[in-house]
């Protein structure tokens, strides 16, 4: 498949969906009064598919790495802040399992399409 958008993109696509599982955790009643772990896990979930999408229409694939690069560390700060939110009893172990296991996934998309793009000319 021809990736001719960002959305085309599978990385993009999980970051997406690591977003919205963030933003339905933190819309919990104990998780969202705490409005400073709240804004943060939200910010890092959205920067891993903004970054995404960003470095796509930057135009060269040495700068679209460097954007993925970023989207994959805060794919890594969302795994290390659903931590706290376990820790604080915001979230179960099983959301803070379906949050983390879907950061790596994005992550693994993210290192494949870095990858390929080090292999290719777009």
């Amino acid at each position: 498949m021809k990736i001719e958008r960002f959305e085309d993109i599978r990385a993009w696509q999980q970051a997406r969906e690591l977003t919205n599982l963030v933003y339905d955790l933190t819309g919990q009643e104990k998780f969202r009064k705490d409005f400073r772990l709240r804004d943060q896990i939200q910010g890092a979930a959205g920067s891993v598919m903004h970054n995404i999408a960003e470095g796509f229409d930057d135009g060269s694939d040495a700068e679209f790495i460097h954007f993925l690069k970023y989207s994959r560390r805060s794919a890594s700060e969302v795994q290390s802040e659903i931590y706290l939110a376990l820790d604080r009893k915001y979230v179960n172990q099983n959301d803070f399992q379906k949050v983390y296991d879907m950061a790596t996934i994005t992550k693994k998309s993210i290192n494949a399409f870095i990858a390929y793009l080090r292999k290719s000319k777009r």
